[in-house]
């Protein structure tokens, strides 16, 4: 049985429009990530751009650099993985059950 290849090709423009939708939604929204109980925040956007990164006075010891350097790594991964997460939710809730091949999610 051969496929309805214009089914499919509905599909996949649909598909289309969903990703785009996704991806401005994502271009749209904040998060932040944090560490050390708040001492430093950084703030993206779902589609990870990088907006600010916040210190506290309190954070900053001039010789523990290591520690300070430290708390702004884990507050940047913080901030990706709640982006991860919020692209993923996305695309599912949009996408609904079209499957894409790897590499073309979002």
């Amino acid at each position: 049985m051969q496929p309805d290849l214009n089914k499919m090709m509905q599909e996949m423009a649909k598909a289309q429009q969903g990703i785009l939708k996704v991806q401005q939604e994502l271009a749209n929204t904040t998060i932040e990530g944090s560490a050390g109980g708040g001492a430093v925040t950084v703030q993206c956007t779902g589609s990870m751009d990088f907006k600010s990164v916040k210190i506290k006075p309190e954070a900053v010891d001039p010789n523990d650099i290591g520690t300070l350097q430290d708390l702004v790594l884990m507050a940047i991964k913080d901030a990706c993985k709640k982006a991860q997460a919020l692209s993923e939710q996305k695309g599912k809730v949009e996408l609904g059950n079209i499957k894409l091949p790897p590499g073309l999610g979002l």
